[in-house]
């Protein structure tokens, strides 16, 4: 079944047709100069789905992210500091150390959510040789230029620029990542390579000076060395359509002379309560922060397969608390069809297993085949057929369903267990063991048994 995706540049609904049924697949990564919040991790989630869903509908898959450890400034344009200097600066630490424990965390989060990781993961900082080449060959084919602060992409040579992100270059605007350069020939010209300050922390020798490389540059030059000149799938936040993608499209045409990328895709920003996250109301949220509120890395999956990546998704704690109880009942429906003994007719799953794959090929709408899931564990009779193709569609869906275990039944324990059980666990740190004992049998005759841990923790089960 083929794959098809929205394309950001043609606006329309475009299919997926690798070379040797390979998929190359090019998603931009993290400036890992402080922690990830939930928003960045949505941005992953939909990496993963996508691929995920190549991989699901049968393709292979050559997949590259990039790690920010270097030259991107606190404005997505050329403008700013430097976000590693500044970490750097705040936490008195070399951007090495600081690029290694923000990744580190970034990372655990990424695993924690059961995001794959890509067969290539590419700091910035270990392809300095092969952007000061891409560079090269962009001055060589006659799209930059060299000034007192650096080399520029002379925007005017590639007639396209703008097309991506709707924007032409006189809306651009100026910036040097210093100063503004008085020699830069246009404003949507953006800086290849910065020529550093004598202060500056991070940089190298080049042709044209000591320094340090461009943001845009970096993705333009990882996606070169590991996918070489085809790029079937491109992706990443919206937020990058008109300057960092925009900017990626004319460094690959200057150096290749032709289009890269197949298919750009964008997924939209992850809101809280209606508007953007904001630091100084207290409202970013980490994976971290979620898990000490009691919800698990699954609960938060869940959510984001709820709503389809190029939309705006609304993050409340009334949905995540939904997205709990929904992994809940998830799970408990699940036990029951891996026990169930009825038998489903081949063309039954035949039909639920046509309907997740159509879903899952149109531009990976995750919340229609969530529906079907739903379907499958509601309206069917308990059976091991249908539990299995639950784990089938879970390839997909990414939410560890194999992992889910018979006490994880315990989450619908009834609130008269649970006071039993705790009545239970005071009686034994009293040592009333009599008490302890008829607890337990009363609890075991409502259909429920008591597993005793250490520490005086216990497990509850159901008979």
């Amino acid at each position: 079944m083929e794959l098809k995706v929205f394309n950001s540049l043609t606006k329309k609904k475009e299919a997926v047709r690798p070379i040797n049924n390979t998929v190359n697949f090019y998603f931009c990564g993290p400036t890992v100069y402080w922690f990830q919040h939930i928003g960045n991790m949505r941005a992953f989630f939909v990496m993963d789905s996508m691929r995920r869903a190549v991989k699901y509908l049968g393709y292979k898959i050559n997949h590259v992210m990039n790690i920010t450890d270097v030259g991107h400034m606190t404005s997505d344009e050329d403008e700013g500091e430097d976000k590693m200097e500044v970490a750097s600066k705040r936490e008195h630490k070399s951007p090495e150390e600081i690029a290694k424990f923000y990744w580190n965390m970034c990372h655990a989060d990424m695993q924690a959510l059961n995001i794959e990781d890509p067969e290539h993961i590419c700091p910035a900082t270990s392809v300095i040789l092969e952007i000061i080449s891409f560079v090269q060959d962009i001055l060589d084919h006659g799209y930059g230029y060299i000034t007192k602060n650096g080399v520029y992409f002379d925007t005017s040579k590639y007639p396209r620029y703008g097309m991506l992100g709707g924007m032409n270059q006189n809306e651009k605007k100026f910036g040097a990542r210093i100063e503004v350069d008085e020699e830069k020939r246009n404003p949507a010209d953006f800086v290849l390579w910065v020529i550093a300050k004598d202060n500056h922390i991070q940089k190298w020798d080049s042709p044209w000076g000591v320094g340090y490389p461009g943001w845009h540059i970096e993705c333009s030059a990882i996606g070169n060395k590991f996918l070489g000149e085809h790029i079937d799938l491109h992706g990443g936040g919206v937020e990058h359509k008109t300057v960092h993608h925009e900017n990626e499209i004319a460094q690959n045409y200057a150096k290749t002379g032709h289009e890269v990328v197949d298919i750009w895709f964008h997924l939209e920003h992850l809101m809280f309560n209606g508007g953007k996250m904001s630091k100084s109301k207290g409202e970013i949220y980490t994976l971290t922060s979620l898990k000490e509120k009691g919800y698990s890395p699954m609960d938060l999956r869940l959510f984001f397969l709820s709503a389809h990546y190029s939309k705006p998704q609304n993050f409340t704690f009334e949905a995540l608390n939904s997205a709990k109880e929904s992994y809940k009942n998830l799970s408990r429906l699940l036990l029951k069809h891996r026990s169930g003994r009825n038998v489903i007719e081949s063309d039954k799953l035949d039909e639920l297993k046509r309907r997740f794959s159509e879903y899952v090929a149109d531009d990976v709408n995750s919340p229609l085949a969530l529906s079907v899931m739903w379907d499958a564990l509601k309206n069917y009779p308990d059976s091991k057929d249908i539990y299995n193709l639950v784990l089938d569609f879970d390839h997909f869906l990414g939410l560890k369903l194999n992992e889910i275990k018979e006490s994880e039944q315990d989450l619908d324990i009834p609130e008269e267990i649970i006071t039993l059980a705790e009545e239970r666990k005071t009686a034994r740190n009293n040592r009333d063991y009599a008490l302890s004992d008829t607890l337990r049998d009363k609890i075991l005759s409502l259909g429920y048994i008591i597993v005793d841990k250490p520490k005086n923790e216990y497990e509850i089960t159901k008979k």
